[in-house]
């Protein structure tokens, strides 16, 4: 495990490998807070509380939903020593967060449920996502695969396939959960398998179904020096390419970055535990400790909304610490 680390490292100079301008227009330290839409086919953002007219599209009704991520459930270092109590109150950011409309249909949480793999850390995510109000759809990350995922499958990854992947439908728009976190050289990996399975679960789709793919380690090369990114992810995006509208979300980072692709936007989400330092702006990644009374304003959730629009998605601040 990495050891804690003070945020004082500078922005990372070019001979790091990163552009300095593209690096600070991608990044958000001060959380995420996202209202996504996706009418149409076509997805953009709005900011939290800006009103905009519903509608439907293809017959189906607009609909939000939430996107959170890297809890550590069983993390108690100086970065954050409440982990459950960040938890709670990024859960209650979710069912209020879409303000004079109703809760978000769902939740979706791309990995890092717990700390160590542990049962009681398991026990305790399940109980605390329970105050969600709506379902709540899981990835797992490698720190939930610890024990080769026997803890995560026996709560979150029934009915699932293979090491826990899965699709599903709601509202005309295709969600499909990969576990690219069984990782090779320190990358993720999705793996031949779950690419073959893939393959044949998008096959029957049209080109106009919007697509949302969530896994926790980031489907584009984040920064390689420390693993940040999915190593077998172009043979997965490749199976993409000829869908219209499609937005891939994941956590493991611990900031908010974006990146926008053809006809595929990338998001990565902030932790509810703890940040970590920005590519190359530490010597190794880890729990980030901030000064006191700033972590509210390093971490944070991701609330999407369904609507129409003309752009792709966009990334708005938005902490736990907001409204606090």
């Amino acid at each position: 495990m990495s050891k804690d680390v003070v945020n004082d490292a500078p922005v990372p100079d070019a001979h790091d490998g990163i552009d300095r301008r593209n690096f600070l227009s991608c990044m958000a330290w001060a959380g995420t807070g996202l209202l996504w839409s996706m009418v149409g086919g076509v997805p953009s953002a709005r900011l939290l509380g800006q009103s905009k007219a519903s509608g439907r599209f293809g017959g189906h009704e607009d609909f939000t939903f939430a996107h959170i991520s890297d809890s550590h459930i069983g993390f108690n270092k100086g970065a954050n020593p409440d982990v459950s109590g960040t938890l709670r109150k990024a859960i209650d950011r979710a069912n209020t967060m879409a303000a004079g409309m109703k809760p978000p249909d769902f939740l979706l949480h791309t990995g890092d449920i717990t700390q160590n793999s542990k049962a009681t850390e398991f026990d305790t995510a399940a109980e605390l996502n329970k105050s969600f109000r709506g379902e709540v759809f899981y990835v797992p990350g490698e720190h939930d695969f610890i024990d080769d995922g026997e803890q995560y499958k026996q709560r979150f990854g029934k009915n699932t396939v293979g090491n826990g992947w899965y699709s599903f439908n709601h509202k005309g728009v295709h969600f499909v959960g990969l576990n690219n976190c069984v990782q090779v050289d320190a990358m993720g990996n999705i793996g031949a398998e779950q690419l073959a399975w893939m393959r044949s679960d998008l096959a029957g789709l049209s080109a106009s179904t919007p697509i949302v793919v969530f896994a926790h380690i980031p489907l584009w090369m984040v920064y390689e020096k420390w693993g940040w990114g999915t190593g077998d992810a172009a043979q997965a995006l490749a199976l993409l390419k000829r869908f219209g509208s499609v937005t891939v979300l994941n956590g493991h980072i611990h900031q908010v970055m974006q990146k926008v692709e053809g006809n595929v936007s990338f998001h990565t989400a902030m932790s509810t535990a703890f940040p970590q330092p920005a590519p190359g702006a530490a010597p190794n990644p880890g729990p980030m400790t901030v000064a006191a009374g700033k972590l509210a304003s390093v971490i944070g959730i991701t609330d999407v909304r369904v609507v129409r629009g003309h752009s792709h998605l966009a990334v708005v601040d938005h902490t736990l610490g907001e409204g606090a």
